[in-house]
């Protein structure tokens, strides 16, 4: 503090800016993928740094990647169990022509302010394409501060996507994935704990003053993710909303005790070798784990960690095939070093010849 005394006022001023500017990260070109001699810590870097990403939701439409990812801001709220510092008010996609090319940032796909029913906290997103359609699901709380899901359409893949009037009938909580099975069906897995509120929901009801986390069931089973088959409008539910139950190798389900290998976050699945791969966070202790099934619907068997923990609070992730390679897209904090400020990358991923996928490493030793 001292040396800006000694300054100018010009000069303080100057400094100031260079400072604020470094800070924000905001004087780096949307297409930069990230210096690889740097950071070797690193298993790969960030693929912008104008912007924080992160929930990264990867698809390839039309032979091109495009990237769904959550666009997280400093919103100046104390960080808590509730997630309220996590404050994202909007989406940006990405897009690139093949792995380790240059990276666009398409702009803004779609506001909470665009959104009729939308209060606050725009979090992680997935998007669908069919009949000529590519369908945006996003979490975001209502009016009321309950999160539900909801649905925006547009005619290309970068949008800009407009919102249904209501969210999805019967929708609750966060982290939707959508996955479309080879005959064509398509499902939702969504649900979070904690701040994602899945714990106050009993009987298709919201219990505004329940618990804010899972603790006081420690031997129970463990809440689960949510699938719910889509309509073939794309824009509700078809049938009953289930539970994805995860069993451990005798054939039990998972108990909320078990930190380390129950679902509390970030549902994935794809498809491997006609064998169904739920994927998820294990939020509190930063695993994701793989658990594998017959059928979308499960049950699912758990089959282990499958990425050690990244830099930061959590991870949130998604698999998908390109080029007959397959890959991670996720994040972590390295351009920040803060839990709510995060950007996404890319790493190869490998199914075993047991079809269990191997353990990636994403902090090099």
């Amino acid at each position: 503090m001292n040396n800006f005394k000694k300054l100018s006022g010009l000069a303080l001023m100057m400094a100031m800016a260079a400072t604020s500017a470094c800070q924000q990260n905001t004087k780096k070109p949307a297409t930069e993928t990230g210096d690889t001699t740097k950071n070797s810590k690193y298993l790969s870097q960030p693929l912008i740094s104008n912007i924080y990403t992160a929930d990264p939701s990867a698809h390839v439409f039309n032979g091109k990647i495009y990237i769904y990812p959550s666009h997280d801001i400093e919103a100046g709220i104390k960080e808590n169990d509730n997630g309220d510092h996590f404050d994202m008010r909007d989406y940006h996609i990405l897009s690139m022509d093949s792995i380790g090319g240059k990276v666009t940032d398409n702009g803004v796909a779609l506001s909470v302010k665009d959104i009729p029913w939308a209060g606050r906290q725009l979090w992680a997103p997935d998007v669908a394409f069919k009949n000529g359609t590519y369908y945006l699901y996003f979490p975001v709380k209502d009016k009321n501060d309950v999160f539900k899901i909801g649905v925006a359409t547009a005619k290309t893949p970068t949008g800009p996507f407009k919102a249904e009037a209501k969210p999805i009938e019967g929708s609750f909580s966060i982290d939707p994935a959508v996955f479309t099975d080879t005959d064509g069906s398509t499902y939702m897995y969504y649900g979070g704990i904690w701040g994602g509120q899945l714990q106050r929901w009993n009987n298709g009801k919201y219990d505004a003053n329940g618990s804010k986390t899972d603790s006081g069931k420690e031997n129970e089973p463990a809440l689960t993710a949510k699938v719910a088959k889509l309509s073939k409008d794309m824009l509700s539910f078809d049938g009953t909303v289930k539970d994805v139950v995860i069993l451990d190798a005798a054939g039990k389900p998972l108990l909320t005790k078990d930190h380390d290998r129950r679902f509390f976050e970030g549902a994935w699945m794809h498809k491997y070798n006609s064998k169904y791969y739920f994927t998820y966070s294990t939020g509190d202790t930063h695993f994701l784990a793989s658990a594998i099934g017959d059928k979308p619907y499960g049950p699912f068997t758990y089959q282990g960690t499958f990425m050690n923990p990244v830099e930061g609070w959590t991870t949130h992730h998604s698999i998908v095939e390109i080029k007959g390679k397959w890959y991670i897209f996720y994040h972590d904090t390295q351009l920040s070093g803060k839990t709510h400020l995060r950007n996404v990358k890319v790493a190869e991923l490998t199914h075993k010849a047991d079809g269990t996928i191997a353990l990636i490493e994403p902090m090099k030793k």
